[in-house]
């Protein structure tokens, strides 16, 4: 499949919990550069699969869908890891969707090309940088999620900071980054059980 073309591994073709007080269809982006233990969606860590469904199929669904849904929300996976994201919203946001946008802030740059399509962010802040490497396997991945946090701030797009409460995140860690967060200005920031894949 060509790189212009979203890789699409899974559809939500309605929800009212995904996009804050929107009712929205969910776009599942398949792949994603981390490899954190507590992933609520493995099968889409791969770059591809057999399973993916036909982008231009979902965009028509989407069209058919306009008239009762506010939003598409882009999800994952980690959608910043396509370079067709930005043709993807484009054509969403020419139906008249707000274009809502779930990440782990794996691609700052990406993210900051993203910005202007951009209605709402829901943005994953796992742990304080430092720690990140030991969760998601990358070198560097913190740094690069907390650069996406500090481009969110600097915009003026709504956007909401979760947290996975998993096993590696200590009750005094966890203190110590909503206070960091709290300092940084983030005015909504939810904390999200850990739900462990059992084998």
């Amino acid at each position: 499949m060509p790189d212009s073309t979203l890789r699409v591994g899974g559809f939500v073709p309605f929800t009212s919990i995904d996009y804050p007080g929107e009712l929205a269809a969910v776009v599942f982006c398949q792949g994603c550069p981390w490899r954190c233990d507590y992933c609520h969606n493995p099968h889409l860590l791969p770059g591809s699969s057999e399973q993916l469904l036909d982008w231009e199929e979902t965009l028509a669904e989407l069209k058919q869908r306009s008239a009762f849904l506010d939003a598409v929300v882009f999800s994952g996976g980690e959608p910043t890891a396509q370079r067709a994201l930005y043709k993807a919203m484009r054509q969403v946001k020419a139906l008249d969707f707000k274009v809502g946008l779930h990440t782990a802030g794996a691609y700052p740059k990406r993210l900051q090309r993203l910005l202007p399509l951009l209605d709402w962010v829901g943005l994953d802040i796992k742990d304080l940088p430092d720690h990140y490497p030991d969760l998601t396997g990358v070198p560097g991945s913190g740094m690069r999620a907390w650069q996406s946090l500090e481009l969110l701030r600097a915009s003026s797009i709504p956007f909401q900071v979760r947290t996975t409460l998993g096993p590696d995140l200590p009750a005094t860690r966890l203190q110590t980054l909503r206070a960091r967060l709290d300092t940084a200005g983030v005015k909504d920031h939810l904390l999200q059980q850990c739900h462990p894949l059992t084998a």
